[in-house]
């Protein structure tokens, strides 16, 4: 071994005992400024193992951690006679990952099955619509998607009644799936085609949805999450507008502000002008009158003196 293999070596020895030195000294300190807070730290439960949607949280499936009492989340067990009472279960509501504090959010009542209830906040509803492959995007929604509601429909006249010509509105936007038929765990990344969907909407998004599939039938669209993915004007299609559009092509944030958009009765005046049907020009036939038989001239030049002679034309 060389000399230069043995100064690199003991180069490397001295960095690795001085990082152990300084984590060692971040550790302890943060040991020291826990145990100095006013409240220090809490044994609260957290999973030692993943666990799904309907699995029952036992004995062996949760530890105890320590963790800042100052930053504490709400509903988290400091005991496992808190958490399991006796004779008594919980199962999970939501998937739950390893070393995440079980809290009351995510389990069930003392004694209770999974209940879609129990994942509802205050104040919201769970409604289910019926779809088929189609309107529910080939079976690609999972529960926690977020979706568009759209609303097809037979047109309403201004006397109120029923016409004949079908539209297409934006009933309702950013809404949160609960379940896809009976799946509310949504563990399979492969698509399942459904025949209903449960969705989470306040008390008249649910009277909508309801209107909304006694009078045409519903669609749903796949989406971002998030507030800011909707469309702050919404429109309603009609057959006038099954037409390729540039500036409807554009996504919402990419349109011009000052792009002006036709409006109803000029798309009406246009489509009436084109769908008329093209004047046909006929052509217009003149009649010749038979001229005189063709001729040909040949002009004889004598000093200065020009003479024009025809020939030709003696057949006639």
């Amino acid at each position: 071994m060389n000399r230069q293999t043995l100064i690199a070596l003991g180069v490397a020895v001295i960095l690795g005992v001085i990082a152990v030195i300084l984590a060692n000294a971040y550790l302890t300190g943060r040991e020291r400024q826990f145990a100095a807070s006013p409240q220090g730290v809490v044994r609260v439960a957290v999973a030692s193992m993943p666990l799904n949607y309907g699995d029952d949280v036992t004995p062996d499936k949760v530890k105890f951690v320590n963790y800042p009492a100052t930053s504490l989340p709400p509903g988290v067990h400091r005991s496992i006679q808190e958490l399991l009472p006796e004779g008594k279960r919980r199962v999970a509501l939501r998937p739950i990952l390893v070393n995440q504090p079980l809290l009351a959010g995510d389990l069930s009542g003392e004694g209770q099955n999974a209940s879609i209830a129990a994942l509802l906040p205050d104040g919201m509803r769970a409604s289910t619509v019926r779809i088929n492959d189609i309107s529910g995007v080939a079976g690609f929604i999972k529960a926690n998607d977020t979706v568009d509601v759209l609303v097809t429909r037979q047109a309403i006249g201004p006397d109120g009644a029923q016409g004949d010509q079908q539209v297409t509105d934006v009933l309702l936007q950013n809404v949160r799936v609960i379940a896809m038929g009976q799946d509310a765990a949504g563990g399979t990344n492969q698509p399942v085609v459904q025949r209903s969907a449960t969705l989470e909407v306040t008390p008249v998004d649910a009277q909508k949805l309801t209107l909304g599939q006694a009078l045409g039938q519903l669609s749903l669209v796949l989406r971002k999450p998030g507030e800011e993915q909707n469309i702050p004007k919404v429109e309603t299609v009609s057959l006038n507008d099954l037409r390729y559009s540039y500036l409807s092509s554009l996504p919402p944030g990419m349109r011009p502000a000052n792009a002006a958009q036709p409006t109803s009765g000029q798309q009406q005046a246009q489509i009436a002008r084109l769908s008329q049907p093209r004047r046909t020009i006929q052509p217009v036939r003149r009649s010749i009158a038979p001229g005189r038989p063709a001729t040909s001239t040949v002009s004889i030049t004598r000093g200065l003196d020009t003479k024009d002679y025809e020939v030709g034309g003696y057949a006639h």
